[in-house]
């Protein structure tokens, strides 16, 4: 199945194509760029550590981090290491993996048809060994400390820890030095046969690349293949309750400067569609409108002391959880929560400003528009819309549409007491006196 998709407003085209195994095929052409950039997703993460393997009838466990931990493996083949590869056809690849996804990405200026078929093979090409997973047992092992040692990261998931009481969005990427210990040869082979058949992935290219020979290419290549039949991914998701599982978190650290966050547990909406875009760019509004660089709380914090150029707000929206955050680095954890919170309850009972959700409107159209010109962008972010159904070039003409009574309407929905937790990364000394 294939179909061209014109956006007129933003002047881009999608040239889409379904192909006989599955997979997703996506290719928005911009002749006038030097660059291409390629991305390779599968709709898989570290929040899918419960399902029912492929042909099989029963839910397995599987140990946290073994989607971040079969990335860097795919990396690996009789062959040696598949960077070179790519590096010796003019190439800069990587990959990376989120709560819901792992894709693996290469950008180059030249042999791009050549660099194109690398990144297929390999990726349909797993290869594991017990030595070579032991192995990696140990380099994981080191990131993961690193990570132990990093204060953002440990704010971040001390907030998710205090929001979530089962949802595995609260576990590290990564996982644990001692989850990791878990993995075996077999699992890896067992979430590898299920994630990432190519009814489950996504290949989109952007940049300066001819769609008709693109998808050309892509569709040979896969015909050489042999695949399963494309059957549906059964995750296993517990019930989460709505209210946060406690109220504060406060872990010591070697700091210079202590952290505060705040988050909101949000209800996944039962929308789909463009309603589910409206929905998660209304909060975007909101979110930016309250806390976003040149707001009045901004400002007023900034003019305090209270917070600097790190403190920034977040919104994330997935298939199964969903939470807005705020914080970053502060000397008083305690007062900056305090106004955090105050300034949510006040936009509740008394409304957002008109004109700066107006302003807010400007920025985030103009901020899109200038990210058109990136074909990272472009290729990440249709890749993310498209596993829900969405369209990225539909963001324009609905943030145009939204109005203030959506935005206000939403506010106390979203920001309740019961679903509220605070994280702070205080001085060890401090803690200790």
């Amino acid at each position: 199945m294939s179909e061209t998709l014109t956006f007129e407003q933003v002047q881009e085209t999608v040239h889409k194509e379904v192909l006989p195994n599955g997979l997703t095929v996506l290719v928005i052409p911009k002749q006038d760029f030097q660059k291409t950039f390629a991305v390779f997703t599968t709709n898989y993460g570290s929040i899918d550590n419960r399902f029912v393997p492929i042909g099989k009838n029963e839910p397995v466990n599987v140990p946290d981090g073994i989607a971040h931990f079969l990335e860097h493996k795919m990396f690996e083949d009789e062959e040696g290491d598949v960077f070179q590869t790519f590096g010796e056809q003019g190439a800069s690849a990587n990959a990376f993996t989120s709560f819901t996804k792992t894709a693996y990405l290469f950008s180059s200026t030249q042999e791009v048809d050549k660099n194109l078929t690398t990144l297929l093979d390999f990726v349909q090409h797993p290869y594991f060994t017990d030595e070579s997973v032991e192995k990696e047992k140990g380099i994981i092992g080191q990131e993961i400390r690193m990570y132990d040692d990093n204060p953002d990261w440990q704010l971040f998931f001390h907030l998710l820890s205090s929001l979530y009481h089962h949802h595995p969005v609260k576990i590290d990427i990564a996982g644990t030095v001692d989850s990791i210990q878990q993995i075996s040869k077999e699992d890896l082979y067992t979430c590898y046969e299920t994630f990432y058949h190519p009814g489950n992935m996504i290949l989109c290219v952007a940049g300066n690349a001819d769609p008709a020979r693109t998808i050309e290419l892509v569709k040979q290549n896969q015909e050489q293949k042999s695949f399963k039949e494309p059957e549906p991914v059964e995750r296993v998701v517990e019930d989460e309750p709505a209210e946060a599982v406690q109220r504060v978190s406060t872990v010591p650290m070697s700091v210079n400067t202590p952290k505060c966050m705040v988050g909101y547990k949000i209800p996944v909406p039962d929308k789909e569609g463009k309603d589910l875009l409206r929905y998660e760019l209304t909060i975007e509004i909101l979110l930016e409108t309250l806390f976003g660089a040149g707001s009045d709380v901004y400002e007023s914090l900034y003019r305090e002391g209270l917070i600097d150029d790190s403190f920034s707000s977040e919104f994330m929206l997935e298939r199964s959880f969903s939470f807005a955050a705020f914080g970053g680095d502060t000397n008083d954890p305690d007062t900056l929560a305090e106004r955090i919170i105050q300034a949510v309850e006040e936009a509740k009972s008394s409304g957002i400003n008109e004109d700066q959700i107006e302003v807010v409107r400007r920025k985030k159209i103009g901020s899109f528009l200038k990210q058109l010109n990136s074909p990272e962008f472009l290729a990440n972010q249709y890749t993310e819309y498209a596993f829900f159904g969405l369209h990225l070039f539909d963001v324009i003409p609905l943030l145009e549409e939204i109005t203030s009574e959506e935005i206000h309407a939403l506010l106390p929905e979203l920001f309740q007491e019961h679903n509220r937790a605070v994280s702070r990364i205080t001085k060890k000394q401090e803690q200790s006196s």
